[in-house]
């Protein structure tokens, strides 16, 4: 018996969606590309690299942009005969120190027969080790840190690689940085002598906007779906969904992924808009989900106090700590525990902001306000609910009475 076939009544090459696809060409970033391009230029001119440093929201192009050029850049490059390029990608999510980043570039370097140990050598032997790696590839070298904020404070790399060469740590080989990040204040955070060295060139990325994302997502469905298979409202409305959002074309091509997917599991002859909106809300779920896999009873309690203070006293929306802490108490103690102090819930307040699950705006009222945080849900509320209804508090807490509230008020 057969469990699996192929099925083709949907998707044409449902590849051309996901994430780790690269596109011939790159829609809608005209004027990043040219002047990425104009930053790039003096490797092709045989001269020191420039360091770049690129931010944006998650899904606005930058790390497809930075391989689409470092592509083409390392092919031109081949018609030179005094210059060699070669570019180096990392993701720093799982780095998060100079060591770390270090030790993975030696590797990265190196044979997989002469790796060395993520531990036991002291950072200066491994900076030596990187050292001779680098000059014995030689030429210019293009090293990227995608995700850098999360080398965090230990950023000691930031400096040193570019200054290798003028240190006298490295003859034969140019480095040059790009460092990729979503995190806005990133740059803020940094040492100054860093901050002066990796922000030599900047490149901000917008998000983009609902007629830009529509563009780029007809391109992608006219090869990923057969032909007549998508309604006409249904790429117009996955694009209204992003824009609305994060501007991202990343959340933009998920929806119809999921969008096409759907119609496959149930055998529909079309993808329509009915399963982009139970797309949207499948999706939703899933990342808030996703979110909260880590968090304690305690980051789940204070999110549900900002729910149930945006339910309950809608007109008050956003708001500031202390109103939410009175509602978290009153949590704590309907199911039985002990409330965190101020400062510990503040922590769980910044980490579902981190998290993308709550909005966080700064507020600074002078002296005599002083300086402040107002919070509110950044997610729909439906999606939070059914999140925490799925929790092991759901038998303590009345959370059906909270979704009928919820729909009265008409959040749902």
């Amino acid at each position: 018996m057969t469990l699996f076939k192929r099925s083709e009544a949907i998707f044409e090459d449902e590849n051309v969606l996901h994430d780790d696809y690269q596109p011939k060409s790159l829609e809608e970033r005209g004027d990043e590309l040219e002047q990425y391009t104009a930053y790039l230029q003096p490797v092709i001119n045989g001269s020191q690299p420039r360091n770049i440093f690129l931010y944006g929201k998650t899904g606005v192009g930058k790390t497809a942009a930075t391989k689409y050029l470092l592509h083409h850049l390392e092919e031109d490059a081949k018609q030179y005969d005094d210059i060699t390029v070669t570019t180096v990608y990392l993701n720093c999510e799982d780095l998060t120190s100079s060591y770390r980043v270090a030790v993975e570039l030696v590797n990265t370097f190196r044979d997989p027969s002469e790796q060395i140990s993520r531990t036991g050598y002291p950072l200066n032997a491994v900076y030596k080790k990187l050292w001779a790696e680098l000059d014995r590839i030689g030429g210019t070298i293009l090293i990227v840190l995608d995700e850098v904020d999360y080398i965090g404070d230990d950023d000691s790399i930031l400096y040193q690689l570019p200054r290798a060469r003028s240190n006298e740590k490295i003859e034969y080989a140019r480095i040059g940085i790009i460092g990729i990040s979503n995190d806005f204040k990133y740059r803020e955070k940094l040492d100054p002598r860093v901050e002066d060295t990796l922000c030599e060139r900047e490149l901000h990325f917008p998000p983009y906007g609902a007629n830009k994302l529509q563009n780029i997502l007809e391109k992608r469905a006219a090869l990923a779906f057969k032909g007549g298979i998508l309604e006409g409202d249904v790429v117009p409305l996955c694009a209204a969904f992003a824009a609305q959002d994060k501007g991202s074309a990343r959340q933009g091509l998920d929806l119809l992924l999921e969008a096409g997917d759907l119609a496959r599991r149930r055998n529909d002859p079309f993808v329509t808009e009915d399963h982009v909106r139970e797309a949207k809300q499948l999706l939703e779920k899933q990342r808030i989900g996703e979110s909260m896999k880590e968090l304690t009873s305690h980051g789940h309690l204070t999110l549900l106090a900002v729910v149930t203070s945006m339910v309950t006293d809608p007109s008050q929306v956003p708001f500031q700590k202390q109103q939410l802490y009175e509602q978290y108490r009153d949590l704590t103690a309907a199911t039985n525990r002990d409330p965190l102090g101020g400062r510990a819930f503040h922590n769980h307040l910044a980490e579902l902001s981190m998290l993308g699950i709550l909005d966080r705006t700064k507020r600074n009222e002078g002296r005599g306000g002083g300086i402040y945080y107002e919070y509110e849900i950044d997610v729909p509320i439906d999606a939070a609910l059914s999140t925490l209804e799925n929790l092991y508090m759901s038998g303590e807490l009345d959370l059906e009475s909270l979704r009928q509230n919820a729909e009265s008020q008409g959040f749902l």
